[in-house]
This record gives structure tokens, sequence and C-alpha cells, in this order.
């Protein structure tokens, strides 16, 4: 049990003064909104101007808390904060996985996060591909030189009739991918570098978990129920990349991107892992930090 009076958030042993976005950029981590976070952070702010203070305790941070957000806000800030402290700490690698079909919102998600967690290795399975794409020509191994949603042009055996292609040609795609994959998750346990990694080939149950020991892994599989709100995403991603990743594209495949999606969610139900309809980003972040942060708590342990 955390002794809050003796628990000091802010230290002036530690020769750095008081900032107030570094102190907002802390309570971000905890899933607050940047909105929140600011207003928190300006609190106590002024109540160290006021009181001349240099340093602040844990039980300092609730009373200001509860008093900007309320108190059960206040209160639900505190134990989360107390809980990213302990990833802070924590020896053992984190490794974030965020699958889903295109245009969900996984990459602008894995950076919030990122940002959140003080993570400086983000990847996405694109990257892994193209780097693969280098090495493989589209002779030796088609799959990974079509778009998720094309892979069907991938598929040169003959099969039997009625065979979904496209489906058959996405799991040729993900099962070489994951090579990449493993290979960077099995580096960054060997380094104790916490990752986020995300990307459409993240499917359940295509990577070997066992072989990543005790390292702290928490998959999440994004998705986008309504088809309308998943089309618009796809305007928000040609205005946010000048044009590099045109609309036109994508809709001409956008029934194949949400047959992708039913598959994707289809094994993280057999595969019990959590799905998150990204309806609203503020909430899908607050949902996985508050995740990520109560598997922190249960994981930490000493090392033996």
């Amino acid at each position: 049990m955390v002794n809050e009076s003796d628990y000091v958030i802010i230290d002036p042993e530690a020769n750095l003064p008081f900032s107030k976005g570094l102190m907002a950029q802390s309570l971000m981590a905890t899933g607050l909104p940047p909105e929140r976070a600011y207003l928190v952070a300006s609190a106590v702010q002024r109540v160290l101007r006021h009181t001349r203070r240099q340093s602040i305790t844990l039980a300092g941070l609730r009373a200001i808390a509860c008093e900007t957000l309320g108190k059960e806000d206040g209160d639900a800030l505190i134990a989360s904060f107390v809980q990213w402290q302990e990833l802070r700490r924590m020896e053992r690698p984190l490794i974030v996985l965020i699958g889903g079909t295109t245009g969900v919102g996984k990459s602008t998600l894995a950076t919030q996060l990122a940002n959140r967690l003080g993570i400086t290795r983000v990847a996405s399975t694109d990257t892994v591909r193209q780097v693969m794409r280098a090495f493989f020509s589209r002779d030796l191994m088609p799959a990974i030189h079509f778009s998720s949603f094309a892979a069907a042009e991938a598929v040169r055996v003959p099969v039997p009739r009625g065979t979904n292609l496209s489906k058959m040609g996405f799991i040729e795609q993900t099962k070489s991918i994951s090579v990449g994959v493993e290979a960077i998750v099995a580096r960054a346990i060997e380094e104790a570098q916490s990752t986020i990694l995300e990307g459409v080939h993240l499917v359940p149950g295509y990577l070997d978990r066992a072989r990543w020991g005790d390292a702290l892994v928490l998959e999440y599989v994004l998705s986008v129920s309504d088809a309308g709100m998943h089309r618009r995403h796809f305007t928000v991603r040609e205005w946010e990349t000048g044009g590099v990743r045109p609309l036109r594209r994508y809709l001409r495949s956008f029934a194949q991107i949400r047959r992708i999606q039913k598959y994707i969610l289809a094994r993280a139900t057999e595969q019990g892992v959590p799905v998150i309809d990204n309806t609203s980003l503020d909430q899908t972040i607050k949902t996985v930090m508050a995740d990520i942060l109560r598997a922190v708590g249960e994981y930490q342990r000493p090392v033996s």
C-alpha cells in the first residue's frame, strides 16, 4: 500500500524545475484527456507558487485533482497515476500489439499511446512488409507485394472452385509477415525495450507468443463498426497525407477491407483478444490506457 504522504511526485533534489508541460504529460499517461491534464497541471503550478514550495506528494496531488476534477475523477486519476509509476519502474518490457483492418485508426492510436507511455519504439507491419519486399522478389514471395485488400492477386496455386481468394491471399500474407513481426518482438524483449507494434497483419492467433517468455504482451484489435464512419476515415487520411494515400483507391476496395475486418474480428473472438470499436479516439485511448495500467498492476512483481 502506497503511503501517499511520503510518496513525492515532484522532488527538488532532482535539480529540475517544475514543468507544467511534463506534469500534464504524466497525467495524460493515465488516459486523462489533454485539456483536463493541463487543467490539473496548472492547478499544481498555482499551488506550488502560492505556497512557495518546490515539492508535492501524492496526497497533495490527490487533493488538487479532487478539487479540480471532482472527487470521483480525482481518485480515479490518482489510482491510474500510481499504476503508471509502476509501469515506469517495470524491468520487463511492455509489448503492445494493435491489429485491425485498414483505416480504423491503428497508427494514430499507436502514436498517442507511445506519447503517453513514453515508449520510443513504434513499428508498423507495413514497414516490415516493405523491408521484406527488398529481400524477397515477387516470384519468390508474391503475397508481400500486394496490399492487404488486394492479396487475392498473390494466389498462384490452383485452388478448389468457390475458394475465397482474397481471404486466402490475406492469410498467406499475414503468415509471411508474422516472421518479421516475431523478429521485432524477440529483439525488443532481448533488449528489454518496450515497443508498440501496429498493423493489419497482427491477426490474433498467428504469432507464437510462447516464445516471448515473461514479457508483458498486450494485444488489441481496433474496429469501426459503422461503415459510414469507416469511409470517412479514408477522407481524413487523404487530407492528412496530402493525397499520398488517395481516397479513391481505398473506396474501390472498401467492401474487401470490411470483409478483412470481419475475419480479424472473428479471429479476435476465437483467441479472446479485446476488440475496441473506435468511434471516439479519446475514449479509445482512455479504454486502452486503463487496460494497460491495470495489466501492469497485476503483472508487476519482483524479478527472481
